[in-house]
């Protein structure tokens, strides 16, 4: 009886917080509602990608917009999902409605491209952290793109040779984000890919200077930010449930003896390309799981033996949907043997 009045005075309270943010037309941090729209879209093709059969639609807009994100969540359903394949929150979560509001009032923009780029039929290049980059000298080839897309820390800087000096888009979370500025390029825009409410928040004290909260993160997240606002993009959760539920086909429900499995950053980045792109080349996808002392990365010192331990992405898949996509000539893999 007492946990049944609890949940009906925080019901109450979220109510009334809710109705006060209509009638002032803020949210529920006090942020005035902003106009950040989408300014471009994605250059029509005269021809169909060779992986269009795997996509839903066609001209979607990969990163959300303060102006219009709810009303799209609910078009594409992710209003009917908790983070981090949807917007949605539970009533006892009701105050943290208000983060994705909140932490894209402080962006400048939500653009795919610049305004000036009108490239159709874009060739984009997927750059993967694998070890099999060593020594393949793909630096120039990788800078040849239209797009090069990125991930976490991965590292250009010191490995220009190996993964070229360019890139186009970096996908990040609090925890895997360069916070050293040697590694930031001006040109480059870098999207947060949120799995929690504590992304947004963190993302939201950074951007305001305010002190940052490390709990809840399962390693220490970067308590500096060397980005501008106007780089920052956060990705439609759209994107990650289609790489969960479409293109990895993991379960919407996992067993309670099993810990729910989430895509990694990569193939996350590849389901992004395959919705702004035309053609869709891979460079640093292949992993040599015969031999756990390799190097996982083509930087640094892990091995291929903290793959084997990863709890929360299942590699299996990973690799069966890699090996899919590339017999089928949905994609190219640049390192072949």
């Amino acid at each position: 009886m007492r946990g049944y009045l609890v949940a009906m005075f925080l019901s109450a309270v979220c109510l009334y917080y809710v109705l006060y943010c209509i009638l002032w037309r803020t949210d529920v941090y006090g942020v005035p509602p902003v106009e950040m729209r989408r300014r471009n879209k994605i250059q029509p093709c005269p021809s169909k990608p060779a992986f269009a059969s795997l996509l839903r639609f066609h001209q979607f807009h990969p990163f959300l917009c303060a102006a219009d994100f709810k009303k799209l969540a609910s078009l594409y359903g992710s209003d009917k999902f908790d983070l981090p394949y949807g917007i949605r929150t539970s009533v006892l979560l009701c105050f943290l409605a208000g983060h994705f509001q909140l932490a894209l009032s402080k962006l400048q923009s939500c653009d795919l491209f610049d305004a000036s780029d009108s490239v159709p039929c874009k060739k984009c290049v997927v750059v993967g952290n694998g070890g099999v980059l060593k020594n393949k000298t793909l630096g120039e080839k990788i800078d040849s793109y239209d797009v090069i897309i990125r991930m976490n820390n991965g590292p250009v800087v010191g490995h220009e040779e190996e993964v070229g000096r360019r890139t186009t888009f970096r996908l990040f979370y609090p925890e895997s984000v360069f916070s050293d500025p040697k590694h930031n390029d001006p040109n480059s825009t870098v999207i947060l890919t949120a799995f929690k409410p504590h992304d947004l928040k963190w993302l939201w004290e950074l951007l305001t200077g305010g002190r940052i909260n490390t709990n809840g993160f399962w390693k220490k997240p970067a308590l500096n930010l060397i980005y501008k606002p106007y780089q920052i993009r956060i990705l439609d959760p759209f994107i990650i449930r289609m790489a969960a539920y479409e293109l990895l086909n993991f379960p919407k429900v996992f067993p309670k003896n099993q810990k729910p499995k989430h895509p990694t950053t990569g193939i996350i980045a590849i389901t992004l390309a395959f919705h702004i792109c035309h053609e869709v080349h891979l460079a640093g996808f292949k992993y040599n799981f015969s031999d756990l002392k390799s190097p996982l990365h083509y930087y640094g010192n892990a091995t291929m033996s903290l793959m084997n331990k990863s709890a929360y992405h299942n590699v299996t898949a990973e690799q069966l949907f890699l090996k899919d996509i590339t017999e089928k000539n949905f994609v190219v893999n640049l390192i072949q043997d």
